[in-house]
């Protein structure tokens, strides 16, 4: 009877671990974003996690344009299932390059109208953010900062000028893209002053901001917004940073979120996407990004009253930067590195200018990375309190 009874268990154990439902593995997004979003990430993917039981693994790539680039890259083999951090200046780029999946967010109507015309009706991306490129300085070194474009090509600011890479930041992006609102075809000859007054090209803007800030030049393409985080952060009001906006023009910087196209989760990615315009995300987002929210019905704190308030935005379409983009950085590279002249680089000089143009440029290193321009190869240096690209 014993055995009958212990046989008897044996099968009732065995019926009912039969009956358990195996436990499901934790769905994994993983997103892809610049190293420089972390303050925001760090207070909005607990939220996230929690409400959805998942987990969030955020890989942060230096700046946005190599975010871009890796994306390319893994375009057969998709890694990612969300992008953060794409903005107007690299629309265009990353929609030819076919790696985004269009999705209209299901509470779209909280996003301006006029934010969704001017970044993607397509809605390959999601617009977030919003701020303007501006040129900072701090107030108690330097009270007369320059006011125009000319200006930064003047003797007294020869080498005092840092800005960054239009190939791998979106922040250089813009101000180089701004150079060309400025100047239509005769962007060229405006760098070619900006390099033979030894402009400084930072690789990111994390490098930029380490480098203004230790000093090693008093001029830096930032953004309006600077004021504000002086204000807010080191409480110093009125702030110590200054910020100008040249030839009393300003170029807006709409950053975007989107689904990589072979996303392993596609809907996990839609939430995540509707999360970050939600209210409960873009209340966080001012005093970390330091960019404005797109959320109509979330308003940036009173600090923000110390940024450049925006009046002359000059606008390039998405249509015409996708068209010219890939043949303006072509064109950059070869002045800015090669040490190209405008007009080698456009084919209107003659054999003899030419020649001597080639023999200028290798006496000088043209072709490597430092060339007649000062390019500094620095790493991206992680900025927790400051956010940028």
């Amino acid at each position: 009877m014993k055995r009958l009874a212990t046989l008897a268990l044996a099968l009732l154990l065995l019926g009912a671990i039969g009956t358990i439902k195996p436990v499901k593995a934790q769905e994994t997004l993983t997103v892809y974003s610049y190293t420089s979003i972390t303050p925001w990430m760090k207070q909005i993917i607990p939220i996230f996690e929690k409400e959805y039981g998942v987990k969030v693994n955020l890989v942060t790539v230096g700046d946005a344009g190599e975010v871009l680039n890796r994306l390319i890259l893994e375009k057969d083999n998709p890694q990612a299932d969300v992008v953060v951090g794409i903005d107007n200046s690299y629309l265009q780029k990353a929609i030819q390059a076919g790696i985004l999946e269009p999705y209209k967010p299901s509470d779209v109507n909280v996003i301006p109208k006029w934010i969704i015309d001017d970044f993607d009706p397509t809605f390959h991306l999601t617009p977030y953010d919003y701020g303007a490129i501006a040129i900072v300085y701090k107030k108690d070194e330097l009270k007369n900062p320059p006011k125009t474009f000319e200006d930064l090509t003047k003797p007294e600011w020869k080498g005092k000028l840092i800005v960054e890479d239009p190939r791998t930041s979106s922040t250089g992006m813009a101000f180089f893209l701004w150079t060309i609102g400025a100047y239509g075809n005769k962007w060229l000859d405006y760098w070619a002053k900006l390099r033979e007054n030894k402009v400084i090209v930072v690789k990111s803007w994390d490098a930029g901001w380490e480098m203004w800030d230790k000093n090693q030049a008093p001029l830096f393409v930032s953004y309006a917004t600077d004021p504000a985080y002086d204000a807010c952060e080191d409480k110093n009001v009125p702030p110590k940073i200054g910020a100008v906006f040249l030839n009393g023009t300003a170029y807006v910087q709409i950053e975007g979120a989107g689904i990589i196209k072979g996303a392993k989760h596609p809907e996990l990615a839609k939430k995540f996407i509707d999360f970050l315009i939600s209210k409960e995300a873009q209340e966080r987002l001012p005093t970390t990004q330091w960019m404005y929210p797109v959320n109509k019905y979330v308003k940036p704190p009173a600090c923000f009253n110390y940024a450049l308030n925006v009046t002359n935005p000059v606008k390039l379409s998405p249509g015409e930067i996708g068209q010219n983009y890939k043949k303006w950085l072509e064109q950059w590279t070869a002045l800015m590195v090669e040490g190209k002249s405008p007009e080698e680089i456009t084919g209107t000089s003659t054999t003899t200018t030419t020649s001597t143009s080639s023999t200028s440029t290798t006496s000088s290193g043209g072709g490597g990375i430092c060339g007649p321009a000062l390019i500094v190869a620095l790493a991206a240096l992680p900025l927790l309190l400051r956010k940028r690209r």
